[in-house]
């Protein structure tokens, strides 16, 4: 795992940017880092579990809190955010841009009793844009964070600040995401973690796999139009709990489905089944993997995540846009297949385009991302580490 270091000349250029911006020095610094799933894929928005690490890049902030109520922060490559706490209904106008994140994290921190209040920020971010690893919900508990230590005397949980996020970009971002990627931004380190509670899921730390580095493709495509896919696997998977009797997949089981198939059949279709039958067997391979990981049974964990990869694109089906004959991520995986005999590759995140993730034999990695970089471009390669720290001041 890596402890977290501030790059100087990174820094430099963030205060100077802050001055150009405000004309005024800033006072506090901030970092909160991309995400990686590693096994657990589309389980989290039905109670399941999933193995989730925040990794080395990062939303880097400097600020200063501000008497007037008014949030402002200013992105080198986003429109600025600016509005008064004052004000946090929601705009359908702000749906899908970022000032809608920051307000909505605000209204989730005021209606649960928590102070909020104004500051003005400037952000610099390498997180990976498009890789998959959640430059939004960095930039969503980012936010919580900032109103945490200067209005909450630092008070607000890492799981909190994560239900706050989570909020934001259900309700006022208009994205259906569960709540994997920002607890795996608030906690930091590797976790396992079991959604069956929604209001106190049990995260446990576990052991980092020694002897392999991680490198992630981006292998093309835009998140924008996805959403409705998205959707889909959460609105599917219910449909197979609402056949059932009940509300979410875990509150059932694998033997019940395999029982009640012939009458699923006649209620819902086979790619929702299949989807059911996913969501079960990744709940048992996220146990497996974290069990591996604490007795150092590396092999073990590498094979659950081979494992996950290999349902995800046969079952969960997320690893192509239906209909399309350009499929970038599912080519990434055949091509891994071919260039790595030891470690592990998969799919990551949403899917249907974007990562995919692969942990490569120390020593090996370079040698791994420079063929990926002949198909996918050098920009669209990143070698990463798990990072210890999630969201934080520093």
């Amino acid at each position: 795992m890596q402890t977290f270091f501030v790059d100087q000349k990174r820094l430099s250029a963030l205060e100077h940017d802050y001055r150009a911006e405000f004309s005024s020095s800033p006072e506090m610094l901030f970092s909160s880092p991309g995400r990686a799933e590693i096994v657990g894929n589309h389980t989290d928005h039905n109670r399941g579990k999933v193995l989730v690490s925040a990794i080395s890049c990062d939303i880097l902030c400097l600020l200063a809190p501000r008497g007037d109520g008014v949030i402002d922060i200013r992105a080198e490559a986003f429109s600025p955010v600016r509005f008064s706490v004052g004000d946090l209904n929601s705009r359908e106008r702000e749906k899908g841009k970022s000032v809608s994140l920051a307000r909505g994290v605000c209204k989730y921190f005021a209606m649960h009793g928590y102070p909020v209040g104004g500051f003005s920020a400037v952000t610099h971010s390498n997180v990976f844009r498009g890789a998959g690893v959640s430059s939004s919900a960095a930039f969503e508990v980012l936010v919580a964070e900032i109103l945490n230590v200067l209005y909450c005397g630092g008070k607000v949980s890492p799981l909190e600040r994560a239900k706050a996020a989570q909020y934001a970009e259900n309700v006022y971002f208009g994205k259906p995401c569960g709540l994997l990627d920002q607890c795996g931004i608030a906690f930091g380190g590797l976790n396992r973690i079991d959604f069956a509670d929604l209001a106190e899921p049990a995260v446990e730390s576990v052991p980092a796999p020694e002897g392999y580095d991680i490198v992630l493709t981006n292998t093309g495509g835009s998140h924008a139009a996805l959403t409705s896919h998205y959707a889909d696997i959460r609105r599917e998977m219910g449909e197979v709990a609402a056949a059932l009797g009940k509300s979410v997949l875990r509150e059932t089981s694998m033997d019940e489905l395999v029982a009640e198939l012939p009458a699923l059949r006649r209620k819902v279709s086979d790619r929702a089944i299949l989807r059911a039958f996913h969501f079960f067997e990744e709940n048992e391979r996220v146990e497996r993997a974290a069990a591996s990981l604490k007795a150092g049974n590396t092999a073990g964990f590498l094979s659950a995540v081979r494992e996950s990869g290999e349902s995800s694109l046969a079952f969960l089906q997320n690893c192509y846009v239906p209909g399309q004959i350009e499929q970038p991520l599912t080519l990434a995986l055949k091509l891994s297949e071919k260039l790595l005999k030891e470690g592990a590759f998969r799919m990551m995140g949403g899917g249907f385009a974007g990562a995919m993730i692969a942990f490569c034999p120390t020593g090996s990695a370079q040698a791994y991302g420079r063929a990926m970089a002949r198909v996918f471009g050098k920009e669209n390669v990143f070698y990463t580490q798990i990072r210890t720290s999630g969201t934080c001041q520093l």
